[in-house]
């Protein structure tokens, strides 16, 4: 077999793996949860978390219930601005029910209209819940109960650099608690302290919970809206590893843990909210899921005692924006991995520190990718220059391998030895021209991942016409450039064989593969353009040098 057409074989290997990827993700077939899991509706006492049976008596229901009634009649809204956030925060519990990102509009052609994560609002419901559970009290700083504020209106001042929102409660008979939101320039990281008095004669157990409450609507994945393809759920970190949790698999949908040093968060394409408890104490996490696939995904601290007459504090850390990674190394243990690039991690995250660091220096991320190319052809030259000489002796051979075909063409076995005593004898490697493309696939998805799920790319420009590096190529301009790069790559490689479907093939294999990756982030188009183009210059310049040296000889 002559080295073209292992080249297009290798190729339409290539095409048919990335259609039965997708096929697989749209059509395989998924694991239905359990009638009686689906169907059963849950308690609306459960709202408020179970806490270690180690701890003790639970409230009693009939309490929780009139408080949450009462709660929810009096509630009232604080709304809070940073330069980065704009968020309502509920006096019932302190609850966040909306939270808006200035910074990213939903739409290029819509700036005004910034994305929503929270939402108090059916049917997209998604709220951050949180409180204490004092147990063995008949009244609670639970979600459920009504805070007091000193102003419904807060906005980071100019030239601040941290604004603080303090919720207080109190039970009327010496329990105070003082629920604090901090919140930073620039960041969206917010941090929740509670400061609790215990005046009482008695000692107060509490345990500390965080709720991630979400409606889940699975999506309708299409090959024509790439961003189809990126996860929405919940998600934890047990201390080890990330994991998703996946809503309609039975046994996720019961999902119960004990984790140290972990974390939740509920995801969107580029964007996330997380809860962050302290590393240094063991928490009970828990999905459950409503008969509506309504999703609360929590966690609850091991029960503290505050002595009687003294003080106590707990403290989480949450996360409300973009999936920003330097901002979510910062807020957790591994909270970056929510920019999930799948398998291909190992190659996707220096990747993407590379595309960073390059980011930094020149501005932008289209100019990003081409260096970064570059730099990726650079690091693996001399392997691929290995494979180019042979490429190229093999085109200079054309004609005698055209010669041995016609003469054995009814003589197969006669054929091969004949092909093989030839390379051996010039020393060519007919496997060669699979190298760059067996390169080229790993950062090519790597690079696949890292334009779907890095928020920093999201609606990046590059030029003219190319808005969004995230999206497809409105104009297909890019793809159209690819088809004519590939082309005269195919061109500068060995000659096809007389085999009439091998020659269509080759021919076909640029408009094949641009109309395939029409529909592909354009930044993805840019790589394999900006490659192809480095290819091509590096094969030229071997092709001419062994050209030179063989006429020397």
């Amino acid at each position: 077999m002559d080295n073209q057409r292992v080249f297009v074989w290798a190729a339409l290997a290539l095409v048919l793996w990335l259609n039965y990827m997708a096929w697989q993700t749209d059509y395989a077939p998924r694991p239905e949860p359990a009638a009686s899991t689906l169907g059963e509706p849950v308690d609306e006492n459960a709202e408020l978390p179970e806490v270690p049976s180690a701890v003790g008596e639970v409230p009693a229901p009939t309490t929780q219930l009139e408080q949450r009634t009462q709660a929810a009649a009096q509630a009232d809204i604080i709304r809070v601005t940073t330069d980065v956030l704009s968020l309502d925060i509920s006096t019932r519990g302190g609850e966040l029910v909306r939270a808006d990102l200035p910074r990213y509009p939903r739409d290029r052609k819509q700036p005004d209209v910034p994305v929503r994560l929270f939402d108090s609002q059916p049917p997209g419901i998604f709220v951050a819940r949180s409180g204490l559970r004092a147990l063995g009290r008949a009244s609670e700083p639970t979600h459920q109960a009504i805070f007091e504020a000193d102003a419904t209106e807060y906005s980071l001042a100019e030239g601040a650099d941290e604004l603080v929102v303090p919720l207080k409660w109190t039970d009327g008979q010496g329990v105070t608690v003082t629920k604090t939101y901090t919140f930073r320039r620039g960041s969206y990281r917010v941090d929740l302290k509670y400061e609790v008095e215990n005046a009482t004669d008695t000692d107060l157990k509490a345990a500390s919970y965080v709720q991630l409450v979400r409606h889940y609507e699975p999506v309708e994945r299409s090959y024509f809206r790439v961003e189809t393809y990126a996860y929405r759920g919940p998600a934890i970190y047990d201390g080890k590893a990330y994991r998703r949790l996946d809503i309609e698999d039975e046994e996720d949908r019961q999902y119960k843990g004990t984790i140290t040093g972990g974390w939740i968060a509920a995801l969107q394409h580029h964007f996330v909210a997380a809860a962050v408890p302290p590393t240094d104490a063991a928490y009970d996490y828990t999905l459950r899921v409503n008969r509506d696939n309504d999703f609360t995904l929590s966690y609850v601290s091991p029960a503290r005692v505050v002595p009687a007459g003294g003080t106590a504090t707990f403290e989480e850390r949450l996360f409300v924006g973009p999936k920003l990674q330097d901002q979510l190394a910062a807020t957790g243990p591994e909270l970056e991995l929510v920019a999930d690039y799948g398998k291909l991690t190992i190659i996707a995250q220096p990747l993407f520190w590379l595309l960073q660091k390059v980011y930094g220096v020149v501005g932008n991320w289209g100019w990003s990718i081409v260096i970064v190319t570059f730099l990726i052809k650079l690091a693996f030259y001399k392997l691929t220059a290995a494979s180019g000489r042979s490429m190229a002796k093999m085109r200079n051979l054309a004609p005698r391998i055209k010669a041995i075909q016609e003469r054995y063409k009814d003589d197969r076995e006669q054929l091969g030895r004949q092909m093989m005593e030839l390379y051996k004898r010039e020393k060519i490697n007919p496997l060669a021209g699979c190298l760059p493309i067996l390169i080229q696939i790993p950062f090519f998805l790597a690079f696949y991942w890292v334009l779907l799920e890095s928020a920093e790319m999201r609606q990046a420009p590059f030029l003219g016409w190319i808005d969004d590096l995230s999206s497809r190529d409105p104009y297909f301009i890019l793809p159209l450039l690819m088809a004519a790069a590939m082309f005269a790559q195919f061109k500068l490689q060995p000659m096809p064989s007389a085999d009439p479907i091998q020659a269509k093939i080759f021919m076909f294999m640029p408009i094949v593969m641009a109309v395939l990756m029409a529909w592909f982030p354009s930044g993805l188009v840019l790589y394999w353009l900006t490659n192809t183009l480095l290819s091509i210059a590096q094969q030229w310049r071997i092709n001419k040098l062994v050209e030179a040296e063989q006429k020397k000889s």
